[in-house]
This record gives C-alpha cells, structure tokens and sequence, in this order.
C-alpha cells in the first residue's frame, strides 16, 4: 500500500478511489464515532466498493463528539465561529504539519509561489477570537512571503490604502483577505483603481451589517478596485483542505478532494451532479478524524468537478442523519 500521506500526487480516478477506501476503512477502525455511525445506518463493510458507497458523517458532530483516530493526541484545536452560546464545532489536529502541507500546495497550484506574494489581511472578527483555521493558515503564508509589505490590518483602513497604492505602484502581486463587512467599510472610504488585486472574500457579515446577496456585495467590490470578479475560498473548520474560486462563485478543488451531491429529502443516497442538494465532502487530508463529512451546504456539481454554493440548510430543514448528535 502506497503511504497514505502521498495523497498530494493524486492524478487518476483510480487512485483517488483507492486511496478513499483505505482512509474508509482505516476510520471505520480507528475513529469511534465514525464507526458508530456506520453501523447505526446499517451499513455493511462489504456494501462499500467505491468511493460513491462510503457513508458520509454529519458535519454537526464535530459540535457534540471527539473525532478523532483512537490513540492520538491532539496538537492544536480549530473551532467554529458562532454568536454567544452558539454550540462551535471543534476540529481536533493530530498532526498539524498535514494542514500546512496541504493549504501550502493548494495555494501555491492557485496562486503561484507565496515568497512572491503580498498577502494583506482584514480580518477582525477572526482576529479577536481564538481557534481560527484561517487564521492559522494565512499567518503560516505572511511568514513565507518575502514581500515587506505582508501584514494584518485591524481598523486601520488608512494604513491598508496607504500599503495598497503602493503595492499598485511596485507591480507586486497582491491577496487581500477581507471579512465581508470590513471590505464593505473599507470601500465606502477608499477606493481606486488596482485591477490585478485579488480579493479573497472570507465572507460573512459577523452581524456587523444587514445581510445583503451575494451578487451586490461583490458588485461593489468590483466597482471600487476596477477588479473582475471576487475569489472566495471554500474551506471549513472541519477540513484540513480547500476549493478556491476566481469568480461567479465557481469553486475548484485539489486532486485528494471531491464534492457529491446528496438528496435533500434522503440524506444517504447521492444523487447526479446537475441536480442541487446537500454537498458531501471528501477530504483525504482528514485521515485521523474523518475525511467523509455531510455538509450544511446546498449546492451543484458540474460536469469538470467544479462546483457552487446555492445556499444553506436551515435547522428544521435537516433531515435523518441526526443519530448520535445530542
């Protein structure tokens, strides 16, 4: 068996699917709840011969249980956002160089290489708390990045211009990550032409401002910096990899990841990739907690394994898959 943390070469098909049945049944020995899982739905070992057979956890078990492979111990814990007395789901890493790796290579394969890039950061609500994946990962780039430039910004909307213009006038590549609500107070003080910043939108308005379509928000964005489109990334605390976009919402993902689509009204069957329901996430990262994870996320598949978010479900919408979440 080829060592498990080569996930990264991933090319073929094949190899993908091989590789999902051994992190199946490596979970299904090593990580309790996942195992519990399984056999409450009734799942036979030997029902499971592809990728598109393996049961999927429901992603609100990281609030309520410990995933994780039995033996380890955690390095560091990333946890969830959420309003006071939010229950927060919980990501316990056994081995934090795995997430390094991996964002490393997924940024790099999207972006090109970090040490010729700028990266700025407006990112209060995340600042301010403690636990953020996020965060943990863009100060891992600013570190690697050889640009003077590099930096976090708070409040201090006139430094971030400032270091923009200049940025602009240097020719050097830039990444702003920004919170919604604080790219949306940056622009209605400063704005100017910068067509080849890319701005990563984290999203969320973090109850900081009325909730507002997607389309519109980054209608703004584009008009304030002369910009194309908006990319966003489409991670979570429960993975240990991402999908970028570049626009319209159209996310694509490294080789060791996949995206089913599952019926809404039968939350153990997948159904065809140009319908919409429930997103379904593989992540071979994941190997010691759980790299099959059902999503609250509504969405499509196409045909090039790209996707897109259309929504979210809400709490009275979630139905089955709920055994063992208390």
């Amino acid at each position: 068996m080829t060592n498990w943390t080569d996930f990264l070469e991933i090319q073929t098909e094949d190899d993908f699917n091989q590789r999902c049945l051994d992190t199946y049944h490596f979970q299904l020995q090593h990580c309790q709840v996942y195992r519990d899982y399984v056999s409450l739905i009734g799942k036979e070992k030997n029902q499971v011969q592809h990728y598109t057979d393996i049961p999927f956890l429901p992603i609100e078990f990281f609030k309520t249980q410990k995933v994780l492979a039995t033996g380890m111990t955690p390095q560091i814990v990333f946890s969830s956002s959420g309003t006071t007395g939010m229950v927060t789901s919980k990501h316990l890493i056994a081995d934090v160089s795995i997430y390094e790796r991996t964002f490393r290579r997924i940024f790099e394969d999207f972006y090109g290489p970090i040490t010729d890039i700028a990266i700025l950061a407006l990112l209060p609500s995340y600042l301010e708390r403690s636990g953020s994946s996020l965060i943990y990962m863009i100060d891992d780039l600013m570190r690697q990045s050889k640009q003077v430039e590099t930096n976090y910004f708070l409040y201090n909307h006139q430094e971030l211009y400032n270091t923009l213009v200049q940025l602009k006038n240097n020719g050097t590549k830039t990444i702003l990550f920004g919170v919604t609500y604080a790219l949306l107070d940056f622009i209605e003080q400063y704005a100017f032409d910068f067509p080849e910043l890319i701005i990563m939108e984290t999203g969320g308005m973090k109850g900081k401002r009325k909730e507002m379509v997607k389309q519109e928000i980054h209608r703004l964005l584009e008009d304030a910096f002369k910009i194309s489109g908006i990319h966003s990334e489409y991670g979570m605390t429960e993975l240990l990899s991402q999908g970028y976009s570049s626009g319209q919402g159209i996310f694509h993902l490294p080789k060791w990841m996949k995206v089913l689509i599952r019926d809404t009204n039968d939350p153990l069957s997948l159904i065809s990739s140009d319908s919409t329901g429930g997103i379904n996430v593989i992540d071979l990262a994941n190997r010691y907690s759980c790299s099959f994870i059902a999503t609250q996320d509504l969405g499509k598949v196409y045909q090039d394994g790209s996707f897109e978010i259309l929504g979210r479900f809400d709490q009275s919408d979630i139905r089955g898959c709920n055994l063992l979440v208390q």
